[in-house]
C-alpha cells in the first residue's frame, strides 16, 4: 500500500471518529426550546464555585485558594463536569 494511500485512509477514519460525536445531541425541553445539556453544566459549576467562594469568604479562608484566577475557573470546570456525570451521563 502506498504511503499516500495510508495517510488517506488515515484521514478518512479519523474524521469518521470525530464526526461520530456529532451524531447524537443531549438537549432538555425547557419551555418549549431545547436546551443543551452542557448549558446546564456549566451553570451548575458556576453556581457552586460562588458558593464556596461565599462559604471560604465567610470563614476568613478565602488564601486557601491561591492565585484566584486560576483556582475559581478550574473549580467551576471541576464542579460543572461533576454534575454532568451525576446528572446527565447516560
Amino acid at each position: 500500500m502506498s504511503r499516500s494511500r495510508v495517510s488517506s485512509l488515515a484521514v478518512l477514519s479519523m474524521s469518521t471518529v470525530l464526526l461520530d460525536g456529532c451524531a447524537f445531541s443531549p438537549s432538555i425541553p425547557l419551555l418549549g426550546a431545547a436546551f443543551p445539556d452542557w448549558l446546564f453544566c456549566i451553570v451548575c459549576g458556576v453556581a457552586g464555585a460562588i458558593l464556596v467562594h461565599l462559604a471560604l469568604s465567610r470563614r476568613g479562608a478565602n488564601s486557601a485558594l491561591a492565585p484566584l484566577a486560576i483556582s475559581y475557573p478550574a473549580l467551576s470546570a471541576l464542579l460543572a463536569m461533576a454534575a454532568w456525570l451525576a446528572f446527565f451521563h447516560r
